[in-house]
């Protein structure tokens, strides 16, 4: 629990409190000790920003809306067909996801919400400090580079790319495509080698050095999602679209008689605060994500690899066009 978590980190700060002053100080005076101490944080961990300008379309998560296009809704050069999506069956629906800039504060409650749904492991300080940190998504952040200081926050989390780097380089077949459109992990078939981890360019795949859950006592295991597996050592882990939600909301329809998918909710656009993340099947003409995959501020992720992702990210507007917008509501 979080009393057992916090035990033995920081210090007390009620030592400087006095009857007479409980809330205010003054008069103190800082001494180093000489002292050191890592600072354990993830900021700075699988981060792809050195790449900015293939990473952003354009160089820069800044556009403006009255100015911009979206450049890649191409398909890359290949000397193959694009596969057909299946027509029945689970194949019926292509998943996608868009997640808005503009309306993202990168307050991570979607990095909580990915956590607690899909049983990812915490791994403590020593575990970050070697950079084994487990989540399966994690918040970037970009700065403006015209002196505005204007920053943005990006989640970054599996691409579910249709033309997945990771899946070509996995000696047991393990990372496989969907007929939905999904970037799977079969946990049964991986050995470990992170040849997919090292083929992908977002660095969002995570090598479950350790058998963290076997450590927990009973009454924790207690709280972790039964509709999810609890992963042992030594596979490959990464977002999974929540495809237990998926399927559970496919099998309903299939059993009501729908003539399609009802709509699915992930933990992380669940948990959203300002509605950034939309999440929807390609197949809907009428769904949000399409309308919004192909709004002019849309854009993919290193999509000059021609990896061409299933989740796409929209601009955050200049100034000017945010000025705009909000007028115009």
């Amino acid at each position: 629990g979080a009393e057992s978590t916090a035990r033995h980190v920081g210090v007390s700060a009620n030592l400087m409190r006095t009857a007479s002053a409980p809330y205010t100080a003054t008069g103190l005076r800082l001494t180093p000790s000489g002292g050191h101490r890592d600072l354990a944080t993830t900021q700075r961990h699988w981060a792809i920003e050195g790449r900015a300008k293939q990473v952003l379309t354009g160089g820069s998560v800044f556009g403006d809306t009255s100015k911009a296009r979206s450049t890649n809704h191409r398909r890359p050069l290949t000397l193959y067909e694009a596969q057909a999506p299946s027509s029945t069956g689970f194949g019926a629906d292509q998943w996608a996801m868009t997640i808005d800039l503009d309306l993202c504060t990168g307050c991570s409650a979607c990095v909580v919400a990915c956590q607690a749904e899909n049983n990812v492991p915490t791994v403590g300080r020593k575990g970050v400090l070697e950079s084994r940190e487990m989540h399966w998504l994690r918040i970037d952040r970009y700065v403006d580079d015209d002196g505005a200081n204007r920053v943005a926050a990006q989640p970054m989390l599996c691409q579910h790319c249709e033309k997945a780097p990771c899946e070509y380089v996995c000696p047991v077949n393990a990372t496989v495509h969907s007929d939905d459109g999904l970037n799977e992990m079969v946990y049964n078939r991986c050995v470990g080698t992170r040849f997919c981890s090292n083929n992908c360019p977002y660095k969002v795949r995570r090598f479950n050095w350790f058998d963290y859950n076997d450590e927990l006592a009973e009454t924790v295991r207690m709280v972790k999602n039964p509709s999810v597996t609890v992963r042992q050592r030594g596979v490959m882990e990464k977002c999974t679209f929540c495809v237990q939600r998926i399927r559970r909301a496919q099998i309903g329809a299939e059993l009501a008689g729908a003539s399609q998918t009802g709509p699915v909710v992930t933990a992380c656009q669940q948990a959203c605060p300002t509605h950034a993340i939309v999440f929807g099947s390609l197949t809907d003409p009428t769904s949000d994500v399409v309308r919004l995959a192909q709004d002019p501020r849309a854009f993919s992720a290193l999509d000059d690899l021609g990896t061409m992702p299933r989740v796409r990210y929209l601009k955050r507007r200049s100034d000017a066009s945010s000025r705009a917008a909000d007028d115009a509501r």
